[in-house]
């Protein structure tokens, strides 16, 4: 079913972007690139997920392809702005989309829903000041194995199988817990 990668998958630390249970019962980690049309795909059925159960938490880390997906790695880094602000979860809906692609003017669009700093949006990206977060997250995931997004872990074992069958195993796994 899955693989396990409790050995090689960073451990959930206080600069992880964290939604939902205060108190899991079950962890979701979701490797994922903000310009992948998959990513979008899965955020309204994790959503419904994260609503209906009580003992789940996601967990967010950056994936970005910039070949496939240009400036996708500029929209994490403008996320992890928004972080500092406590608007991850603002960016990351604003971010995702199924278009791949983002533009300078997309990116300074989507500050500004967000009410950042013009100027400091603008130096954060041109400096690029949350790159090595980023790569940081991405280097993680490739130790655990991810090559694709959405990438993710149920409890620490890689899912192997479609996302859409989340629906099934995160009851399934809640009920066991």
């Amino acid at each position: 079913m899955n693989t396990p990668a409790l050995s090689t998958l960073p451990a959930v630390r206080e600069r992880d972007h964290v939604t939902g249970s205060n108190s899991p019962r079950l962890t979701l980690v979701e490797y994922g690139d903000f310009g992948c049309q998959y990513c979008f795909a899965v955020s309204r059925p994790v959503k419904a997920l994260l609503d209906r159960f009580d003992g789940l938490r996601l967990v967010w880390r950056h994936f970005p392809a910039p070949q496939l997906h240009p400036r996708a790695d500029l929209a994490a880094e403008l996320s992890e702005l928004a972080g500092l602000r406590a608007k991850f979860w603002d960016a990351h809906s604003l971010l995702l989309t199924p278009h791949g692609r983002f533009s300078h003017d997309d990116l300074l669009s989507v500050a500004g829903r967000l009410e950042l700093d013009p100027a400091e949006t603008q130096a954060a990206l041109r400096e690029r000041r949350f790159r090595e977060r980023v790569l940081a997250d991405a280097e993680g995931g490739r130790r655990a194995g991810v090559h694709a997004t959405p990438t993710f872990f149920v409890d620490g074992e890689r899912l192997d199988r479609p996302w859409r069958e989340l629906a099934q195993i995160v009851p399934a796994r809640l009920a066991a817990a």
